[in-house]
């Protein structure tokens, strides 16, 4: 059963910092890439950042420098540290993974005032 739980949004001010967790079924998790991806209010969902197994990472351009994505492969958990939060940022936080399942969590809102 494929199972996606992201947690760890909240509403911050600009300039402060969220750290976002999803925990993953371990039949997708153990050897796939995982991704965050996020989705603003009228907007398409867009990819974020992503690690493979074995810890190499990519950014989206928006969040380079300002994000860290990382994993616990024995937790089957994926994380996203988002400092200098700006208000562009709000959007609802999804964890998949890369390239994206048709199976879609809840996801997490994050919102950011100004």
């Amino acid at each position: 059963q494929v199972q996606l739980v992201e947690s760890g949004g909240g509403l911050v001010q600009a300039g402060g910092s969220l750290r976002l967790s999803c925990a993953a079924s371990g039949n997708i998790f153990s050897l796939n890439v995982m991704a965050w991806y996020r989705q603003a209010p009228g907007k398409q969902r867009e990819f974020v950042a992503a690690i493979t197994s074995g810890g190499m990472t990519m950014y989206a351009d928006s969040v380079k420098g300002r994000c860290t994505i990382s994993r616990d492969n024995a937790k089957n958990t994926v994380y996203l540290q988002i400092n200098s939060l700006k208000p562009e940022d709000t959007a609802v936080y999804y964890c998949n993974t890369r390239p994206a399942m048709n199976y879609w969590g809840k996801g997490t809102l994050v919102t950011v005032s100004s």
